[in-house]
C-alpha cells in the first residue's frame, strides 16, 4: 500500500475508533469511485476488522471513469465489499442485495469539479436532488439507520460579502441561480432543504457536511481543480500556469482531516449541518502555487516557474468566489473536530503520494 495512504488511514482511525458506532455496521456509499469515495472505501475496507464493519456497498454510475483501484478493492475483499454500477436518480434500489438495512448512508454521488459539472449539468442536478430524494424516501422508515450524510458544498455560500468571512453556517449565501456554476451550487442548496425536511419532519438522522476545498491523495491528477492542476504541472516539470490574476483566496483542507470530519458528522445521529474544512491559513492562488513550486523542488528537483495564462474555457472564472474561508467553531464544539495538517504538509503528502502512485 502507498505509505501516505496508510498513514492517513491510521490517523483517521485514531480519531474515530473509540466511538463504538461501527460494530456490525453495513455502510452504503454513493459516488464511491470519486475523490472522497477513494478514502471512504479504502478506510472502511482496511479498518473493517478493527471497527467491526459487516458490509460495504459502493454505488457509482462511473460517468467519468471506473477506476482500477476500486475494481481491485472489490475483487480482493469479495466478502466485505459489494460494488454496483448504479445511477441513483434512475435505477431501482430493490435490485441491490442487503441494501434495505444499512447502518449508515454516505451520499457522495455528485460531480464536484467545475470543469466536469459544467459538462454534465443535468447529471449533477439529478444526483444532488432526485437521487437524494430517492435515498431519503427509501430509508425514511428504516429501523436500522443511524446516520445519513449528505455532501453539500461551501459553494452554497456563493461569493460572500467581506464581513461574512470567515463564513459561518448561518450565512445565507450570495449565489446566482443562472450561469455555468448554478447547476452545482443551486442543486446543493435544494439538497440541503430536502435534508432539513426529512431530518425534522421524519426524524431521520440526516447530517449535512459543507466541504471547504479538500485536496490530497484520491484527487485524480486530471481532476481539473487547482490542487490537481498544480500537481500535474510540477510532476511533469512544466511551468505552473495560473489561469487568473492569482489573487482569489482559499483555505485548503487535507483529505485525512476532511474525512475525519465527515465521519464525525456521519455518527452525530441527528439532523444538523456543519462546515468541514480548515480555518487557516487563507492563502491566494499565487501563494499556493509558490508552495507547490517549493515542495516540488525539494522532492524531485522541480525546475519550472510560475506563469500567468488565460484559460481556453470562457466560463472558467464566471461566478468564481473571490474568497473562501470557513468558521468551524460549530464542528469543533459539537463534534470535537480538530484539523491538523497544514497546507505545506498536505501538498507534500499529496505530491509524494502521486509520485509513488504514478511510478515517477
Amino acid at each position: 500500500m502507498n505509505a501516505i495512504l496508510k498513514e492517513d488511514i491510521d490517523n483517521i482511525y485514531e480519531s474515530v475508533k473509540n466511538s463504538g458506532a461501527w460494530e456490525g455496521a453495513t455502510i452504503v456509499i454513493t459516488g464511491c469511485a470519486g475523490f472522497l469515495g477513494y478514502y471512504f472505501m479504502n478506510f472502511f475496507t482496511i479498518k473493517s476488522r478493527n471497527l467491526g464493519i459487516k458490509k460495504l456497498i459502493g454505488l457509482d454510475s462511473f460517468l467519468l471513469e471506473e477506476p482500477k483501484w476500486l475494481k481491485n478493492l472489490a475483487s480482493e475483499n469479495s466478502g466485505l465489499v459489494e460494488l454496483h454500477k448504479f445511477d441513483i436518480s434512475k435505477d431501482n434500489f430493490s435490485e441491490i442485495t442487503n441494501f434495505s438495512d444499512p447502518t449508515y448512508v454516505i451520499h457522495g454521488a455528485s460531480i464536484a469539479s467545475p470543469t466536469f459539472y459544467r459538462k454534465y449539468p443535468i447529471e449533477t442536478i439529478d444526483a444532488n436532488i432526485w437521487g437524494l430524494r430517492k435515498l431519503l424516501d427509501f430509508f425514511r422508515t428504516s429501523s436500522s439507520l443511524k446516520g445519513f450524510l449528505f455532501f453539500s458544498s461551501s459553494e452554497i455560500y456563493g461569493d460572500p460579502e467581506k464581513n461574512e468571512i470567515p463564513t459561518s453556517e448561518e450565512y445565507r449565501g450570495n449565489v446566482s441561480c443562472n450561469g455555468p456554476r448554478a447547476c452545482y451550487d443551486e442543486s446543493k442548496r435544494l439538497g440541503e432543504t430536502l435534508c432539513y425536511i426529512y431530518g425534522n419532519n421524519f426524524n431521520m438522522p440526516v447530517v449535512v457536511a459543507r466541504p471547504f476545498n479538500n485536496y490530497g491523495p484520491g484527487m485524480h491528477i486530471n481532476d481539473k481543480r487547482l490542487p490537481a492542476d498544480f500537481a500535474k504541472m510540477t510532476l511533469n516539470n512544466k511551468d505552473i500556469e495560473i489561469l487568473s490574476d492569482g489573487k482569489p483566496t482559499r483555505t485548503f483542507c487535507y483529505i485525512s482531516d476532511a474525512i475525519t470530519g465527515y465521519l464525525l458528522c456521519l455518527t452525530h445521529g441527528k439532523y444538523d449541518y456543519f462546515n468541514i474544512g480548515i480555518d487557516s491559513p487563507e492563502i491566494s492562488v499565487l501563494e499556493l502555487a509558490e508552495i507547490y513550486k517549493k515542495v516540488s523542488s525539494e522532492l524531485f528537483n522541480y525546475s519550472g516557474e510560475i506563469t500567468y495564462q488565460k484559460s481556453d474555457d470562457p466560463d472558467y472564472m464566471v461566478d468564481n468566489p473571490n474568497r473562501r474561508c470557513p468558521k468551524i467553531d460549530k464542528a469543533v464544539k459539537i463534534l470535537g473536530y480538530k484539523p491538523k495538517v497544514n497546507v505545506q504538509q498536505g501538498v507534500k503528502r499529496y505530491l509524494k503520494f502521486l509520485k509513488y502512485d504514478l511510478n515517477l
